[in-house]
């Protein structure tokens, strides 16, 4: 097959803790057809590597694989290592046990080729081969899950733009679980589309042991975090499974009951709580047991799993519950976005008093600090603009001569700005400038020839708030005495004045732990077998070929 041309610019990012699967990931990727990608950074994320990652690149890789080290600080950490170093549009990332089928590339190109300014990501599918002679076990049915999950980063390609614009990944998740969920619901926050490709990736079942189920239980510490930072509807926006935590907290609180109840010699109790927790350890075991194999190996481990998974579940909960509310009270580990390439402004209430229907340039009073501020956006090289609602034209109130006066006494005050515009229709006209409509906010990046994903808004009200995000803008709110309380809780990020908006917007993100890439100079080799879009391999075959 011939692969497709075209002007679509990716590089490959590819976490690994130095898995035996990472070379047959590369092998695969360089025997793929269709466009190569600019560069493939590969991001050593071992805390205390013993050596040099032992690669083999095939020649079509040779002289584009670079190498860099985040320091053992988990996946988020050097995901964001391996996106900040790239140049190109796109990043796509790739886990380092995923084996990419022959049309790869092509396909990637094609996802990606003529995707609509909104569409920030777009999320190859996932195809977990089991076994095709018995029922999958428990851990099987687990990694499966990953072909209906929702922005999962197996093989998921994004904007390098939009993770400018959100900060990438969020660091505070120090696991390969739910840090792509978190990133996937901010930018959904900001108006952005993620959508599904039509590229597929198979992600062999790695060899688990019979306390696997024990150990991931640690993911209920993260799904606390969720909670804090997202609201507790957040599985129904993200797509993710009900989960079973308050089962489990209602087994672990009989089974503790019972303990208790059974030292203190209150037997009827005792028995009582007993009975509710063997119960609903037996409905766990058995929704465990009855869709697997049933082999005795298997029955053994659910048994034994099964009696002390809700308690374990339900710790990590809690711990995760208390971590949760330390770091609300810190900023320590919040993603922060890039500052923006260009910065719009509200006019009444944001940069001057708010004056309703104001026709009068000598009644135009800025507001404190509004000039220092605005000169600190201009040092460090943002474009300006104002973008305001002007009905009282529509309304009759005022002409627009005396709207223009008044912006023109605004600019001498306050300027220069690089664009100053308004929308001069009343809220029933249904136009598309009227904020909370998002086309005085386009229109103005347009005219800064500014991307508006590298745009911010800045404004007193809940419409300023909503346009952002229909214009796919950072926004940040500065409340005055007429916001409304609301308005106010649902805003993304405030500030209690425009300079401490300022100091937002031009924060920058902390780099620690990264590193310059390293061009990786290995002999080329020959590619493996590799899988085909055709019915997935046996579990077995494929689990030979990655080891």
């Amino acid at each position: 097959m011939t692969p497709e041309r075209g002007d679509v610019r990716y590089e490959v990012v590819i976490p690994t803790a130095g898995r035996p699967a990472l070379a047959t990931l590369l092998a695969a990727l360089g025997a793929a057809e269709g466009p190569l990608p600019e560069r493939v950074l590969l991001v050593d994320d071992r805390p205390e590597p013993a050596g040099d990652l032992e690669l083999q690149l095939p020649g079509t890789l040779a002289g584009r694989t670079f190498l860099l080290r985040s320091g053992g600080r988990g996946p988020a950490a050097a995901r964001n290592v391996g996106w900040r170093a790239a140049r190109a549009d796109w990043v796509a990332f790739l886990d380092d046990d995923v084996i990419p089928p022959p049309g790869w590339r092509a396909d990637l190109a094609r996802d990606l080729r003529g995707l609509p300014a909104t569409v920030v990501g777009s999320q190859g599918r996932i195809r977990v081969p089991l076994p095709r002679d018995r029922a999958p076990t428990d851990w099987e049915r687990n990694v499966a899950g990953l072909e209906e999950a929702r922005w999962a980063t197996a093989d998921l390609a994004y904007r390098r733009s939009a993770l400018a614009a959100v900060g990438g990944f969020d660091e505070r998740f120090p696991r390969a679980y739910r840090e792509d969920s978190d990133l996937g619901l901010r930018l959904a926050g900001r108006g952005l589309e993620i959508v599904r490709g039509e590229r597929c990736v198979l992600h062999p079942v790695r060899r688990a042991d019979r306390w696997t189920s024990l150990r991931k239980q640690v993911g209920n510490a993260d799904d606390a975090l969720m909670d804090a930072f997202h609201g507790s509807d957040w599985r129904e926006r993200a797509g993710a499974p009900p989960g079973r935590f308050r089962r489990h907290a209602a087994v672990t609180a009989a089974g503790a009951i019972a303990a208790g109840a059974a030292l203190a010699g209150a037997s009827r109790t005792a028995g009582v709580a007993g009975a509710v927790w063997l119960t609903g350890t037996a409905e766990l075991a058995w929704a465990r047991i009855a869709p697997g194999p049933r082999t005795r190996d298997e029955l053994t481990t659910m048994a034994l799993t099964s009696a002390a998974l809700p308690a374990v579940a339900t710790a990590h909960r809690l711990h995760g519950m208390v971590r949760a509310r330390r770091l609300a009270r810190s900023a320590v580990g919040v993603p922060v976005p890039e500052p923006p390439e260009a910065v719009l402004l509200d006019r009444d209430g944001t940069l001057i008093a708010d004056v309703p229907y104001n026709g009068d340039p000598d009644r135009v009073r800025p507001l404190p600090g509004a000039r220092e501020a605005l000169d600190r956006l201009r040092a460090a090289g943002i474009r300006l603009a104002i973008v305001s609602n002007q009905s009282g034209i529509a309304r009759g109130m005022l002409a627009a001569a005396q709207v223009e006066a008044v912006m023109a006494r605004v600019v001498d005050e306050l300027g220069p700005f690089d664009d100053v515009r308004w929308c001069p229709h009343a809220p029933g006209d249904g136009c598309r400038c009227r904020k909370p409509a998002p086309g005085l906010l386009t229109d103005g990046a347009a005219a800064l020839g500014a991307d508006p994903l590298r745009c911010a808004m800045v404004g007193d009200i809940g419409a300023d708030v909503e346009a952002a995000r229909a214009a796919g803008m950072r926004s940040v709110l500065v409340p005055t005495p007429i916001t409304r309380g609301e308005e106010i809780a649902a805003a993304p990020e405030r500030a209690a004045t425009l300079a401490e908006a300022v100091d937002l917007l031009l924060r920058r993100p902390d780099a620690a732990g990264s590193s310059a890439p390293v061009p990786v100079v290995a002999p080329p080799r020959r590619a493996p077998a590799r899988c085909t879009a055709g019915p997935a391999p046996a579990a077995d075959a494929v689990a030979e070929a990655v080891v």
